[in-house]
C-alpha cells in the first residue's frame, strides 16, 4: 500500500471488491498497470466486510465457495500484475488535467493520475442502519456487531438477533448450532426472509432450540465497559421483557450512498451509474464503471456479470492508454499471464 503521495499509472480502479480485483487481472492481461482505492481497510468489499463465511454458488468453476475464499483467490490472481492498493481512504475529488489525465485525490492526501478510471464501487459507501438505542456506541465492536465476520466468535455466547430479513434469519439458523442460546427479536410474527428459512426458524423455536421474541422491539441495553448483560425489549403497548445477553446483532439493513462519486458529473439513473454495456463507458470520457454500481437495460446484479464487465472495461481502457497501438485479441491459453 501507498498513501499520501503522487502516483501516475495507466488505470485507477475505485473499489477493491471482487469485481474491482478481477478488473486488476483483466487490465494486467492487456499490460495495463493499476492502482486501486477502497474506503475499507481490506480488499473484498461486501464479501469481506459483510459475509466472509457465507457460501456463493454461482461463480463459474466453483460449485460452492465461501466469500472470503473467493477474495483470497481473486487477489492471488491479480498479484502477478503488482497492483498498488490505497486502502482505508475515499476518493474526495476528481478533475481533468493537462495531457488527458484524470487526477484523483483521496481523503488521506494520496494523488493519482491516470488516463482511465474504472469505477467498481459496488453499492457505493455503505454502513449499518443503527437502532436508536441510547448508549449503543459504547458496546459497538465488543458486544454489538452489525456484521458477522467470524462465526466461531459467538460460540457458547448468549446471542440476541434483532431483525426480520434474510440476514437475521440466516444467522439465527447458523448460530443456533454453536451459541449457548439464540433469541430472535422481531416486531411481528412474519419474517421477510426466504420461506424455507422462516419455516426452519420456527421449527427450531418450536423444538426449543432458540427463542422467538415476537412481537417486540429493542428498547434498551444493560451492561458496562462495553460488555452487555441484557437486552431489554418492549411491545408497542409498552410491555417490557429482559433477555440475558452477551452479544447483540442488529440486522436492520445497510444505508448505501454513492458518496462523492455522485458529484463526478456522470449520468445517473436511480442512484446508479448509467453505462454503455458495449464499452462500460460512462457519460464522462475516460471513466468506465462496472459491477453493481452500474445500470443498463438487461443488467443483472451478479458477480459473474461484473467479471464480464471488467474484461470489457480493461480493453476499453487500453484504447485510451495506448491509442497508437492496436490491441490484438488473444485467449489466455495462448498469451499466458504477461508481465506488466
Amino acid at each position: 500500500m501507498a498513501n499520501g503521495h503522487m502516483h501516475q499509472t495507466d488505470v485507477v480502479i475505485v473499489g477493491a471488491g471482487p469485481v474491482g480485483l478481477f478488473a486488476v487481472f483483466e487490465c494486467g492481461m492487456v499490460r495495463l498497470k493499476c492502482h486501486v482505492i477502497d474506503a475499507l481497510d481490506d480488499v473484498g468489499g461486501q464479501c469481506t466486510a459483510l459475509y466472509p463465511e457465507k457460501p456463493i454458488y454461482d461463480v463459474p468453476g466453483f460449485p460452492r465457495v465461501e466469500a472470503a475464499e473467493l477474495i483470497v483467490r481473486l487477489r492471488a490472481q491479480a498479484a502477478p500484475f503488482q497492483p498498488t492498493y490505497h486502502l482505508g481512504q475515499q476518493v474526495e475529488s476528481l478533475e481533468a488535467t493537462m495531457g488527458g489525465f484524470w487526477q484523483l485525490t483521496t481523503s488521506k492526501g494520496t494523488v493519482l493520475q491516470a488516463k482511465a478510471v474504472i469505477v467498481a464501487a459496488g453499492v457505493g459507501a455503505f454502513g449499518p442502519n443503527r437502532p436508536p438505542l441510547d448508549g449503543i456506541e459504547a458496546f459497538e465492536g465488543r458486544s454489538v456487531f452489525y456484521y458477522v465476520t467470524q462465526r466461531e466468535a459467538f460460540r457458547d455466547k448468549r446471542v440476541v438477533i434483532a431483525g426480520g430479513g434474510d440476514s437475521a434469519v440466516d444467522w439465527a439458523l447458523s448460530l443456533s448450532e454453536i451459541a449457548s442460546r439464540v433469541s430472535v427479536i422481531h416486531r411481528r410474527d412474519r419474517f421477510r426472509a426466504a420461506p424455507e428459512s422462516e419455516a426452519k426458524l420456527k421449527a427450531l423455536a418450536q423444538a426449543g432450540k432458540l427463542d422467538l421474541v415476537v412481537p417486540y422491539q429493542l428498547h434498551s441495553l444493560d451492561g458496562a465497559d462495553g460488555r452487555l448483560t441484557a437486552v431489554n425489549v418492549a411491545t408497542l403497548d409498552g410491555v417490557e421483557k429482559k433477555i440475558a445477553a452477551d452479544i447483540l446483532l442488529p440486522f436492520f439493513g445497510l444505508s448505501m450512498s454513492l458518496g462523492p462519486i455522485a458529484e463526478w458529473g456522470m449520468a445517473l439513473e436511480r442512484n446508479q451509474i448509467a453505462i454503455d454495456p458495449a464499452t462500460t463507458a460512462t457519460s464522462k470520457p475516460g471513466i468506465f464503471a462496472i459491477g453493481d454500481v452500474v445500470t443498463y437495460p438487461g443488467k443483472l446484479k451478479l458477480i459473474l456479470t461484473g467479471f464480464a464487465e471488467a474484461a470489457i472495461a480493461a480493453r476499453s481502457a487500453y484504447v485510451l492508454v495506448h491509442p497508437e497501438q492496436p490491441l490484438h485479441f488473444e485467449y489466455s491459453t495462448t498469451s499466458g499471464v504477461p508481465t506488466v
